[in-house]
């Protein structure tokens, strides 16, 4: 049996069925998420497969992106312990993670607009003899649990940020759920307050974030563009079930469905090239440029599907209106397409 096959079997068995609660009553596809660690998906003892993993995202994302959301999320924590040097994270964290058996979260909205010059650091951080002291507030931080991780940066100082991953059950940190979103909201999102946490030095990836940083934002951003994909392709495909009724009055649209394949096959196929190769931070820019085009072509793909499904796509728990709202969320999923057009008009 190939990954895809097994991982079909994971998605029919324990998300499809979920889809309607995830998106009405704020489900969080935990078991889901856990399998998919379980089965090997995520495994780097003989290196990051990026490919694979971008493809599980792409998978789930054509079902639901939500919880395609929630493994990106995961993604990112398994990136910072990867390229960290800490050996604890590495030896007693990591694998536990990759395997499902605990589970990641980002933390890093508010630190990657900091290092686009779009808002200061929300965390600050104290030195200790044991580590660090953190006090602030993060306003959404997404898959958390009990026993979960993510991760976080605070200031120092003014010429020093340092990175760490957090438990959720540890002291001083108080989480309260966010559940008023247009959609996603079954992506376990929570305002993070920290009231005086510990750092133990076992928990820091990085002394030095503005090195750091530039090692593991290609694979934050890689990791974001399968959601697109994903919802893409459902959109492509909800289209073409609806291309002859009311007698073919759908030919008329200003958006059809050829147009949308050829884009997102030629973004697909850069995306999955540039997934096949292990040194992607010398492609940082391709990757914005990818990032925002998956962005702005998920927002035509989905609006197209509720033009050419008429009635049946205005309803309520409709699966076009479903998309509809994944697809606002990944225009403002950090980087947002205003953050993405800034960084590219400092390129040019």
């Amino acid at each position: 049996m190939n990954d895809l096959t097994i991982l079909d079997e994971l998605i029919q068995k324990q998300l499809k069925p979920f889809v309607r609660k995830i998106d009405t009553d704020a489900y969080y596809a935990e078991d889901y998420l856990r399998s998919v660690g379980k089965a090997g998906f995520l495994d780097s003892r003989n290196g990051v497969d990026f490919s694979k993993e971008v493809r599980v995202v792409e998978e789930t994302s054509k079902i639901c992106m939500t919880t395609a959301f929630n493994l990106w999320c995961h993604l990112a924590s398994l990136t910072y312990i990867r390229n960290s040097e800490n050996a604890y994270l590495k030896n007693e964290i990591l694998h536990k993670l990759e395997k499902g058996e605990l589970l990641g979260g980002t933390g890093l909205s508010n630190p990657m607009k900091y290092y686009a010059g779009l808002e200061t650091l929300h965390l600050k951080a104290s030195k200790t003899n044991e580590g660090y002291i953190v006090k602030g507030q993060l306003p959404s931080v997404s898959n958390l649990g009990t026993d979960h991780w993510f991760g976080i940066i605070a200031e120092v100082s003014e010429d020093q940020r340092i990175m760490a991953v957090v438990p959720c059950n540890t002291e001083g940190l108080a989480l309260k759920a966010k559940l008023e979103y247009l959609g996603v909201n079954g992506s376990a999102t929570y305002s993070c307050t920290f009231d005086e946490v510990k750092i133990p030095e076992k928990w820091v990836i990085s002394h030095d974030v503005d090195q750091f940083i530039v090692r593991i934002r290609p694979a934050f951003v890689l990791y974001q563009i399968p959601l697109g994909i994903g919802v893409t392709e459902a959109a492509v495909a909800s289209i073409r079930q609806v291309c002859n009724k009311q007698g073919g009055c759908n030919n008329f649209l200003p958006i059809q469905p050829e147009e949308l394949e050829k884009e997102l096959e030629e973004l697909r196929t850069k995306v999955y090239d540039l997934a096949a190769i292990q040194d992607i931070q010398e492609h940082w820019h391709e990757l914005l440029r990818l990032r925002l085009g998956v962005a702005y072509l998920t927002a035509q793909a989905t609006h197209g599907s509720m033009l050419h499904q008429g009635g049946a796509g205005y309803l309520k728990y409709s699966a076009p209106s479903r998309r509809l709202r994944e697809s606002y969320f990944l225009l403002n999923l950090t980087p947002t397409v205003k953050h993405l057009e800034k960084m590219m008009n400092q390129i040019k």
